[in-house]
């Protein structure tokens, strides 16, 4: 391809919009990249879909092309990219098929750059993390950063777990420490990459990006952080490199075999519960090598061996039934497990076993709910004592037989009208967060005053710290209490408290503090 303006021109008058004009071919066109944009970077955009074959930088037009090793990588890529434009300097680009079968820039002036970088990256595809000297050749597109990423995932509602994250970022590079924690409300992880060059990879074509449609959304900046300390493998922290290190005070979640097996994964299709947004995966270059329908996304990334109990199937019956154990047999109801648990699913039935009132069984309305709940109230304290939450041996509770004793613990609550996840368009979808000492508070008749609201949560042994209505909406408030088990406490006596006159007060947890 000795003259490429040519060729430019013609496809960019053909490929207007964001349709792909032309049928699949190796090659892709790549339009409206920003000035100061790299080859590396261009290049970075295709790592995830399988190597890089050749590149051509068209800088004075802000485009590229881009060669892929196979018609099945392009495909992948531009069915991935195509919904949802990938960012470069902040600036969306887009992608579209050319009427070229494959690039010959062995005649192009100005193309040593990127060539030098995309021989970079194709070291790092096969196992060699050699990439910093082509880089540098690139104009050293790499700043200043070490190897450790902080990761916060905003709109937890479907489970995150560490080995969620590992299959994620295991696609651009050896993933060395994971370590998982909540800070100010929010999901974070410290991540740490065998090299920065990795790091810098996976920041780059991950930021913004969302593991699951409409939630899950990844935030990625580097750590100033240069390695991580990790004494313990669980499901908050993992070094990859010691499979000999204890579980510790962590809840052992996946068998070691499982938890340091998911690299080379093909994951199953899933569709996503009933109600819910269809789950979406990220890429993957060792996936199938049949090319997903055009527009799809590619598979999700959660695969059977990475799923706490080793669920056979996500989204099945069978999966959605939790155990939940160390509870305070005194003041534990199934009401107060449907409310707690209902924060983050449908529960469809409570059973607390008769001859253990320590321990109950919660059956949420698929897995996906059930995984969530687990993520965020395992561990959670509940009237004194540290609750854990797994995954049952059993498919669905059984209701009591006519005549059976039971003592009123088992409840069908399949049919309650305090669902929150009933409507598919519903807010709650998008605001769900671990517990925290802050309430958010709505649906507040006009008629209640701060200190009615502050009398109330006193009333059930809350110590109020502070409280304050939102400016544009008085039918909503914040109340921060004295601890978060004292919130957990409130919302379970206080979620659905009648006010009079068909007025019911909502309670859930908040991101925010006042």
């Amino acid at each position: 391809m000795s003259n490429s303006t040519p060729a430019t021109d013609n496809e960019k008058k053909k490929g207007k919009g964001n349709r792909a004009p032309y049928s699949p071919s190796r090659v892709l066109h790549i339009r409206q990249i920003p000035s100061g944009v790299t080859g590396a970077e261009v290049v970075s955009l295709g790592l995830p879909f399988g190597k890089v074959t050749n590149i051509l930088m068209l800088r004075g037009k802000g485009q590229a092309f881009l060669e892929m090793a196979s018609i099945d990588a392009a495909v992948s890529m531009v069915n991935y990219y195509t919904p949802a434009a990938p960012h470069l300097h902040n600036q969306p680009v887009y992608i579209q098929y050319s009427n070229y079968k494959e690039l010959r820039t062995d005649n192009q002036h100005n193309q040593a750059r990127p060539q030098a970088a995309l021989q970079g990256v194709n070291v790092v595809q096969h196992g060699n993390l050699g990439i910093t000297s082509a880089l540098a050749a690139e104009g050293g597109v790499l700043p200043n950063h070490g190897s450790v990423l902080r990761i916060i995932v905003e709109n937890v509602f479907y489970p995150v777990t560490l080995d969620i994250l590992h299959q994620v970022f295991s696609k651009f590079g050896f993933v060395v420490k994971i370590v998982m924690f909540h800070k100010n409300n929010q999901f974070q992880s410290l991540l740490q990459y065998a090299d920065a060059t990795n790091a810098y990879y996976a920041k780059m074509s991950l930021d913004g990006h969302s593991i699951y449609t409409g939630c899950c959304t990844l935030r990625i900046d580097f750590s100033k952080l240069t390695n991580l300390t990790v004494k313990y493998n669980n499901d908050k922290s993992r070094d990859f490199t010691r499979p000999d290190l204890p579980f510790g005070d962590g809840q052992r979640t996946v068998e070691t075999s499982a938890a340091f097996s998911t690299q080379n994964t093909i994951f199953p299709s899933y569709t996503g519960p009933s109600g819910f947004a269809p789950p979406l995966g990220f890429p993957q270059g060792a996936g199938p090598s049949v090319p997903p329908a055009p527009g799809a996304l590619g598979p999700p990334m959660v695969t059977t061996s990475a799923v706490p109990g080793h669920m056979t199937n996500p989204g099945i019956p069978g999966n959605s039934v939790l155990l939940v154990s160390n509870l305070n047999p005194e003041a534990i109801t199934p009401y107060g497990l449907f409310i707690l648990f209902g924060v983050y699913g449908d529960v469809h039935r409570v059973k607390i076993m008769f001859k253990k009132r320590g321990i109950a069984l919660v059956q949420m309305a698929d897995a996906a709910q059930a995984q969530l709940a687990i993520s965020y109230l395992n561990g959670q304290r509940l009237y004194g004592r540290v609750m854990h939450a797994t995954l049952s041996k059993y498919q669905t509770i059984q209701l009591p037989r006519e005549g059976q004793e039971d003592k009123g613990l088992t409840k069908d609550y399949s049919n309650s009208p305090l669902h929150r996840f009933k409507n598919p368009c519903s807010r709650n979808f998008q605001n769900v967060f671990p517990p925290s000492a802050t309430l958010h508070l709505s649906n507040i008749p006009p008629s209640v005053t701060v200190d009615d609201l502050k009398n109330l949560f006193t009333s059930k042994g809350s110590t109020v710290k502070g409280f304050r209505f939102f400016q544009k909406d008085c039918k909503m408030a914040l109340i921060q209490l004295g601890s978060v088990e004292e919130a957990v406490h409130a919302l379970i006596e206080l979620h659905n408290h009648d006010f009079g006159g068909n007025q019911h007060l909502k309670v859930s947890f908040s991101k925010s503090s006042i």
